[in-house]
This record gives structure tokens, C-alpha cells and sequence, in this order.
């Protein structure tokens, strides 16, 4: 066997040994597909103080670069909407902007899709098209559609698809969240994360397929969702555990900046905290802060003395909380027309009062007018989201 398949095959054991890969057909395609191929022309590995080294194919040893492309993580393929790892040759900073997930987040999620033989799936991000690449060995290519917003990303994964013998049909631009490939799909799978599944995907969706999407707009605190489309044109499932992707390009948060102080300067209330902020820094807190104030964003600061700073800002209400420590705990300040604090301590406190229940206890319902979320029968833990 070459390094390549040495490594194709020991990555399908850990991941049949972590249970991620369960299905014969799956084991069978990922034995079958070449990751490496879908990491042209390189990597980028993480450094120290916030860096990415880049790692190219041409310029790796074939036995490391073998390595480095089964190995058990995500591997960043994009800096900053435009950069690749052959047109640097020094660490940089930047922020990841495409990369192939870990293999065992992959191979989960397919086969969360329960697919059967003649199933048509859309793929909603493309990325490096090894995903793609995957679903096409198991339900041929022309079963297969993908859409990716980044023309350049699209056009590196087209040719690692027509370099592994596929050729789906793969779309590029907005189709991502407006206007998805007009077909019936028995499934659809994000490999990114959204807000919210916008309601294209269910219309694009047979009755009984089934939507497969990380939901949450935070870096973390976010949930893989799982629904079925039903005959009425709504979908209705459950989260089914933790996920963490990519934000969608197009429903990505743009972060709070400027000016801190002058956002908060005029405060309508102070009070002691009930709850630390630093309750945000757990999952479940954080993914109940989405559902209770979707457009709230935690942001941390520091002064020129190095003392850190809390907030809480929701941009589009105008609205902030903004958070100080003593030795007799945390106080709050409130600006804006919701308390935001407020808002976010009672979902916390009435999921912790139900016994903190883990993620997979969400259930949500999407129409073509709202999104509709709730863990058991709780008034208190049911959010609707109506759509504009």
C-alpha cells in the first residue's frame, strides 16, 4: 500500500471505532475517496499567538503530507475570504474562511442522513468538496448537487471532484440561502452553520426527506438539527447534539466594534447579577442565549491596563448589558430598548430549574412563517422566531 492508502484505511478504523462510521457503504467510500486530493494546494495548521503555517502538497514530504490529511481535525484550506496556503511561505494571521471538517464530524453527519440507494441530496457548502465526493461514491454523481457562495473555493473543489472521477453538479452564489437548485430532494445537508434553516431548504425537500443543519450564529453553543419535511410544507425535529461549523458567509454576524464606551454610556438600569456572565462560556447557557435574544452577541474586551471587560450587545435592538466583577460578585448595567440581562437569566434560570437538560431535549418546528423552538412543555423554554 502507498502512505495514502495506509492512512485512508487506518482513518476508516478510528472512525468505525468511535462509531461515526457505521454503514458498510460508507466505510466503503471512505476507503475509496482520497482526502488528500481535496486539500490542494495546501493547509494551513495553527500556531502559536493566533499564526497559521501554511503546509502545501508539493512542498510536504509525501509521507508527512499523508499524515497531516488523515489526521483527526479540521484542516484550514482559506484565510480571509482569498488566501491559499501556496501564496504565502511564512506564518500569517487571518481568520479561517474554508476548511475540510474533521472526518469524524463528516462521516457522523452523513450518516445521520440515513440515506438509501436513488436518494437525491443537496449539499449546502461545497468547501473542499470531499463531502460532495462521498455522497457522489455512495449515491452516484448524478444524485449529487452542491452549492458553494465562493467562486474560487467552487472552482478548486470542481477539480478535485473531476480529479476523482466525479462530475455532480455543483452551484455557486446565492443559492445558499435565497434560492437553492430548483428540485425535490430527499435530503439536504449544511456543512456550514446558519441562524436559522431558511425555509428554501424545506421547500426544496420532498415530503418525509429530511433537513440536516447546524443551527446558531456563535462560534460555539450551537446545535446539529435534524427535521422532516412533512405534507403540509413544515419541518419538525429535534437537535440531536453539539455542532460546530463555519458561519454561512451569508447569514454570518458582523461583529460588534467601535467605540465600546460611548455604546454603553447611558445605561437605563444597574442591578447584581443573578447569573455571572461567565455562564455564557458554557454550551447549553450559550445556545439558550440565541433562542431567548437572537441577535445577541458576548463580546470581551480589555482595558489599557489589562483588566478584561464583559458585554452583551444586540445590534439590532440597540440594546446592550454590560458587566462588571467585585469581590461580592458581578453587577449589570442595561441599556436600550430591551433588558437584554434580563431576557437572558430567565431562559437560564428556567432551564436550570428543569433540570439542565443537554441539547438533544430541543425541539423546533420551522413554517413559512416562523421558527418555533421548545424543551418539554415549559412556557418558560419555548421561543418563536417569526420571520420578516
Amino acid at each position: 500500500m502507498t502512505d495514502m492508502e495506509t492512512e485512508r484505511q487506518a482513518l476508516a478504523e478510528r472512525l468505525a471505532a468511535e462509531g461515526a462510521l457505521i454503514t458498510p457503504a460508507w466505510r466503503h467510500a471512505v476507503e475509496a475517496v482520497p482526502r488528500e486530493m481535496f486539500l490542494h494546494p495546501g493547509v494551513f495548521l495553527p500556531q502559536a499567538k493566533g499564526r497559521w503555517r501554511p503546509v502545501t502538497s508539493l512542498g510536504t514530504d509525501p509521507a508527512e503530507w499523508a499524515k497531516i490529511a488523515y489526521s483527526d481535525r479540521s484542516l484550514t484550506t482559506q484565510l480571509d475570504g482569498h488566501l491559499t496556503a501556496d501564496q504565502v511561505s511564512e506564518p500569517v494571521t487571518g481568520s479561517p474562511t474554508s476548511s475540510s471538517t474533521t472526518p469524524v464530524t463528516v462521516l457522523s453527519m452523513i450518516e445521520s442522513l440515513d440515506v438509501e440507494d436513488g436518494h437525491r441530496v443537496l449539499e449546502i457548502g461545497t468547501g473542499t468538496g470531499y463531502s460532495a465526493a462521498l455522497l457522489c461514491h455512495r449515491l452516484g454523481e448524478d444524485n449529487v448537487t452542491t452549492v458553494e457562495v465562493d467562486p474560487a473555493v467552487a472552482e478548486r473543489a470542481d477539480r478535485a471532484l473531476e480529479a476523482v472521477g466525479f462530475s455532480t453538479w455543483t452551484v455557486t452564489g446565492d443559492g445558499l440561502l435565497g434560492h437553492p437548485p430548483n428540485a425535490p430532494y430527499d435530503r439536504v445537508i449544511a456543512t456550514c452553520a446558519v441562524r436559522r434553516i431558511p425555509y428554501s431548504w424545506v421547500r426544496q425537500t420532498k415530503p418525509g426527506g429530511l433537513i440536516l443543519s447546524t443551527v446558531g450564529s456563535w462560534g460555539y453553543g450551537t446545535g446539529l438539527a435534524k427535521v422532516v419535511v412533512d405534507e403540509d410544507g413544515n419541518a419538525r425535529g429535534r437537535l440531536t447534539g453539539k455542532s460546530s461549523f463555519m458561519q454561512a458567509r451569508a447569514q454570518a454576524v458582523e461583529p460588534v466594534s467601535g467605540d465600546l464606551s460611548a455604546r454603553t454610556a447611558y445605561a437605563d438600569s444597574e442591578r447584581v447579577t443573578k447569573l455571572p456572565p461567565t455562564i455564557l462560556d458554557e454550551w447549553m447557557p450559550a445556545f439558550l442565549t440565541q433562542l431567548a435574544a437572537p441577535g445577541a452577541q458576548p463580546v470581551r474586551a480589555f482595558t489599557h491596563d489589562g483588566a478584561q471587560l464583559l458585554y452583551v450587545f444586540d445590534p439590532e435592538k440597540e440594546s446592550f448589558a454590560e458587566f462588571t466583577a467585585d469581590s461580592n460578585g458581578w453587577t449589570v448595567r442595561q441599556g436600550g430598548p430591551v433588558a437584554l440581562w434580563d431576557v437572558i437569566e430567565a431562559a437560564v434560570t428556567a432551564w436550570q430549574d428543569a433540570g439542565s437538560p443537554d441539547i438533544s431535549a430541543v425541539e423546533l418546528q420551522i413554517t413559512s412563517s416562523s421558527h418555533a423552538y421548545w424543551i418539554g412543555d415549559n412556557r418558560a423554554l419555548r421561543w418563536e422566531h417569526r420571520l420578516v
